[in-house]
C-alpha cells in the first residue's frame, strides 16, 4: 500500500502537495492499514537501535581489525589503545566471551592488594553486567570464577565461584591501575586467565556496516532491524515500546520508497540533532563542567545510553568511577584549571583521577611532541604556596606554574577534557560536588 502523509494544520486536514507545514515531529506516516508512525517515533527507534548497532560495529572491528578470538583475553600495553575517552591510568586487557546452555569460562583472578582493580563486563547495548572485585565480591575478591549463562546447568570447575551472565556473548574491559610502578601492574595484568570448559555454540554476529566516528548510517539502519533487537535481550525494563516502534519503521521502510524519504528526513532533521546535542550536554552541569545523571547502566535513558557508546564506549558504571566533561575548548587558547586546597582531586578519590583532552570528533587523545596525554598523581604536579593545585591547557606552557602540570592543547583544533575519580567520594557520586570553573588567561 502507497504510504500517505498526513500534515495537520490548525484548521484543516490537507493532502494536496504539502504546501501547508508543520513541524515534522507532529507529522505521521502510515506504514499500513494497522499502523501509524510518527516522525517522532522515527527518531526515537533511530536513536534506540544505533545503541545496539554501535556495539554490534565495534564487535566486527574488534575481530577484523585488533585480531580477537572468543574467549581469548588481549593484553593491552599501558596507553596501547586508539578509541575514544581512554583511561590512560590503567592496563586493558580485553575479550569477548562466549558461554552456552551447556559450557563455561573459568575466569583466574590473582590476589591484587592495594592497586585499583576490576573485572568489568557488558552485555550487547553496552550495559555494565559485571564488575568483579573486592568491593562487589568482599568474600572471594580472587581465585577461580565460573562464568555461565543464567539457567545454564554446565559442570562447574571445582573451588570456581559460579557468576550468572545474563547473555551469551559479551565484552569484557578490565583494569589494573598502573599507579607508580607500571612494570608491577603489568605482571598483574597478565596474571587474569580465562579457560574455556568445552565448545560453546556460537551463532555469527550480525554484521553491520562500518561508518566513520560520527558519520552514522540513515534509514538503511532499519534494513535489518528485528534481527537487530532479537539478536541480543535488552535487559533494561519498559524497552517494549521503543522495540516496537523500531519494528514499525522497519515496516515502513519495506513499504515502499516514500516511507524511506520519510525515515531519512526524521533522522536527519530530528534524532541526529538531538543525539549532537547530548553529546554536547551529558546531563547535570555547574560550573562549565557536565557530569552524566547515570553511566554504566542507563534504566529508561536509552539517549544516553547511545551517546555514551559514541565516545566512551565501554563504560564503567557509577560505583566504579565518575566522568565529567568540559567540550568546545579553543586550542589557540590558554586555560587553567585550579583546585582549593581544601578540595584537591586526590581527596575526592579513593583510588586515583586524572583529566585527558580529546578532540571533538573522534575523541582521541591529542598528540604532541612530548607525548604527554593525561595529567594525574603520577604526572610529578607541583602545588601553589597555598595548598592550591592549578593545572595548565593551552598549546604553550604558561611560565608561572611548573612545566609538569601543564597538558599540551593543539592550534586550531577543538577539544574536550574528561576528568575521572575512580572510587569517588560520597559528595562526587551523589552528584553534589563538582570541578572548579576553568578561566581563560
Amino acid at each position: 500500500m502507497k504510504t500517505k502523509i498526513l500534515i495537520f494544520s490548525f484548521l484543516l486536514l490537507t493532502a494536496c502537495g504539502g504546501k501547508e507545514k508543520q513541524k515534522e515531529n507532529n507529522s505521521t506516516v502510515k506504514a499500513d492499514t494497522t499502523a501509524t508512525v510518527t516522525q517522532k517515533d522515527i527518531a526515537d527507534a533511530y536513536t534506540y537501535l544505533l545503541g545496539r548497532d554501535l556495539v554490534l560495529k565495534q564487535l566486527r572491528l574488534d575481530f577484523e581489525k585488533e585480531g580477537f578470538q572468543w574467549n581469548k583475553l588481549i593484553y593491552r600495553t599501558p596507553g596501547g589503545v586508539a578509541w575514544a575517552n581512554p583511561n590512560l591510568d590503567v592496563a586493558y586487557t580485553e575479550a569477548w566471551v562466549a558461554v552456552d546452555e551447556n559450557t563455561c569460562v573459568l575466569l583466574e583472578i590473582p590476589k591484587i592488594t592495594g592497586r585499583y582493580y576490576t573485572w568489568h563486563m557488558l552485555n550487547g547495548w553496552g550495559e555494565t553486567i559485571l564488575n568483579i572485585n573486592e568491593r562487589n565480591y568482599p568474600q572471594q575478591p580472587y581465585g577461580k570464577f565460573a562464568l555461565c549463562l543464567k539457567g545454564s546447568n554446565p559442570k562447574i570447575p571445582e573451588g570456581a565461584l559460579r557468576i550468572d551472565l545474563p547473555c551469551k556473548l559479551s565484552r569484557v574491559l578490565a583494569r589494573v591501575e598502573l599507579g607508580a610502578n607500571i612494570q608491577e601492574a603489568i605482571k598483574i595484568q597478565k596474571q587474569f586467565k580465562l579457560t574455556l570448559q568445552g565448545q560453546p555454540k556460537i551463532e555469527t554476529p550480525i554484521k553491520v556496516p562500518l561508518f566513520e566516528s560520527l558519520k552514522f548510517p540513515g534509514a538503511e539502519l532499519f534494513e535489518n532491524a528485528t534481527a537487530l533487537l532479537n539478536s541480543e535481550t535488552d535487559i533494561n525494563e519498559g524497552m517494549e515500546p521503543l522495540q516496537e516502534k523500531v519494528k514499525a519503521v522497519e515496516n515502513l521502510l519495506k513499504s515502499d520508497d516514500k516511507g524511506k524519504v520519510e525515515i531519512d528526513k526524521a533522522i536527519k532533521e530530528i534524532a541526529q540533532p538531538a543525539i549532537f546535542k547530548r553529546i554536547q550536554n551529558l546531563g547535570l552541569t555547574k560550573n562549565g563542567w557536565t557530569r552524566p545523571p547515570v553511566v554504566g547502566n542507563y534504566g529508561n535513558d536509552y539517549q544516553l545510553r547511545t551517546v555514551v557508546n559514541i565516545v566512551g564506549i565501554w563504560a564503567n558504571s557509577g560505583k566504579e568511577a565518575i566522568y565529567y566533561a568540559k567540550v568546545g575548548l579553543d586550542g589557540n587558547k590558554t586555560y587553567v584549571l585550579t583546585f582549593p586546597k581544601e578540595a584537591l582531586p586526590k581527596e575526592k578519590s579513593k583510588y586515583f583521577w586524572s583529566i585527558i583532552a580529546v578532540d571533538g570528533t573522534k575523541y582521541q587523545v591529542l598528540p604532541n611532541p612530548m607525548k604527554r596525554y593525561l595529567l594525574n598523581n603520577q604526572s610529578g604536579l607541583k602545588y601553589n604556596t597555598d595548598g592550591s593545585l592549578t593545572l595548565v591547557f593551552a598549546p604553550k606552557p604558561l611560565a608561572e606554574y611548573s612545566k609538569s602540570n601543564w597538558l599540551p592543547t593543539i592550534e586550531n583544533v577543538k577539544y574536550n577534557l574528561t576528568l575521572r575519580f575512580y572510587g569517588p567520594t560520597a559528595d562526587v557520586s551523589s552528584g553534589e560536588y563538582f570541578p572548579p570553573e576553568i578561566v581563560e588567561k
